[in-house]
Order: structure tokens, then C-alpha cells, then sequence
């Protein structure tokens, strides 16, 4: 379970706004002389970023107040193979399919390469859409304990 707190910056009728600050962490790490994370952390540390959360009707929240959210790390992973994997399978695929086709006039692997790497992305962008009201991959509150938070803990819909 990945869990990070947040504060309410806005409430409407069935979500809330939670807004995070991104926290590097960087610091424990050894090699940040030589490490491209670093780098990015280190440029990025302190943004915030903006979640909608969806909230049953009976939980009451103000603007201000501190929750903590949690996400399943199943729904990461899930995330980022569709994401990373499946244009990745289709370059790869489209690839061997182009060697496979008799044609000299051009390069056939890098074209039907590309063109599934591309139809990879606009796979993802339709299924990102369609998944986005999936409560599976959406953050939820949990009972954060330090400071008097009653949030009630929504499972996410398998």
C-alpha cells in the first residue's frame, strides 16, 4: 500500500481535492553524485500536485483539513505495464513483422516498428479514458491516526 498525506484544498459533492507535495528522497541515497534521479528529484522536490478523490456522501471534510491517501501498489504495476509495456510489445512486434514482409524498397522493421509504438500510445489514451472512473486505480482515504482524521476507509471496486 502506498500511502501519502495531503491537504484538502477543495470539496465537492461526492470527491475532495487533496493537494500533495512531492517529497524527494534522495537524501538517505549514497550515490546521488552519480545518479539521474537525483537530478530530477532535485529539480522537482516541492512541487505540488493536485489528486481528485472520490468520497462517499457521509464523509464530512473542510477545506484545510489533513487526510492521508492510500493506492495499492497492484494498481501501480498494473498502471505501468499497460503504460510501459504495451507500446513496448507492439514496437517490438511490429518490428519482427516488418523483417517478415518481402519488401526491399524501404525499411519495413523501422516502419511497422514505429507504427506500433504508436499504436500503443493511442491504445493506452483510449483505455486511460475509459479507466479513469475506475475506482481500482483511483486513490483513497485511510485513517491517517495523528491527527484525529475519521475518515472512513473505502475498498476500490475490483
Amino acid at each position: 500500500m502506498l500511502l501519502e498525506q495531503g491537504t484538502v484544498v477543495a470539496v465537492e459533492a461526492e470527491a475532495i481535492w487533496v493537494e500533495t507535495v512531492r517529497a524527494s528522497t534522495c537524501g538517505a541515497c549514497k550515490a546521488k553524485a552519480g545518479c539521474g534521479h537525483h537530478l530530477v528529484n532535485q529539480q522537482q522536490s516541492g512541487q505540488r500536485a493536485h489528486l481528485r478523490v472520490p468520497v462517499s456522501s457521509r464523509e464530512i471534510h473542510q477545506v484545510g483539513d489533513t487526510v492521508q491517501l492510500a493506492l495499492p501498489e497492484g494498481a501501480l504495476m498494473r498502471g505501468a505495464l499497460w503504460v510501459y509495456g504495451l507500446p513496448l510489445a507492439l514496437l517490438v512486434g511490429g518490428a519482427v513483422l516488418g523483417t517478415l514482409l518481402p519488401v526491399t524498397a524501404f525499411d519495413a522493421s523501422a516502419l511497422f516498428g514505429m507504427g506500433g509504438l504508436v499504436l500503443g500510445f493511442v491504445i493506452n489514451r483510449v483505455l486511460s479514458r475509459s479507466a479513469s472512473h475506475n475506482r481500482a486505480y483511483q486513490p483513497y482515504l485511510v485513517t491517517s491516526g495523528d491527527d484525529g482524521c475519521q475518515a472512513v476507509v473505502v475498498q476500490p471496486a475490483k
